[in-house]
């Protein structure tokens, strides 16, 4: 018998992750992630809807998304659904249906200046994207010089 459950959704977080822990140390970090759809509908007239997805990370995960998400940031978030249920202090039978996400990508720059990425100069016929790391025997790909700051090309999406 096959199964598969996978979610995989892009998006900006609607709050700023909130970093717990259990009660063996294990990290947990929770956030919500908005995904916005667009259509026409059967008169031409454009229409828009937004959906509301909440997402857990677990482990280093759940660390490196609370140093590096923020409200508004866009991601890349891939997992498993997962719904929990349990029973209010008001004694209502509650239930909630969450991303337990097993990788995340950052689509967009921080806004607050910083940079996590070096744009390619008009001089240079390649740049790579900056590494926080202090040695960097394995560099990333190069980015084209030609690239425009922040476009996205699509056949550059490895999925």
């Amino acid at each position: 018998m096959l199964s598969l459950n996978r979610a995989q959704i892009i998006g900006n977080l609607t709050r700023d992750p909130e970093l717990r822990y259990t009660a063996n140390g294990q990290a947990v970090t929770s956030f919500g992630v908005a995904t916005n759809r667009a259509w026409n509908d059967p008169s031409g007239e454009k229409k828009e809807a937004v959906e509301f997805h909440d997402v857990v990370t677990w482990g280093k995960l759940a660390e490196i998304c609370k140093q590096i998400l923020a409200k508004g940031r866009k991601v890349y978030i891939e997992g498993r659904l997962q719904t929990r249920t349990w029973e209010g202090q008001d004694g209502v039978k509650r239930q909630k249906t969450e991303i337990v996400a097993e990788n995340m990508l950052v689509l967009d720059r921080p806004k607050d200046g910083a940079t996590n990425f070096v744009a390619p100069s008009e001089n240079s016929e390649k740049s790579f994207p900056a590494v926080d790391s202090p040695s960097n025997d394995n560099p990333p790909e190069s980015v084209p010089a030609n690239a425009k700051e922040g476009e996205v090309n699509l056949e550059d999406i490895p999925f």
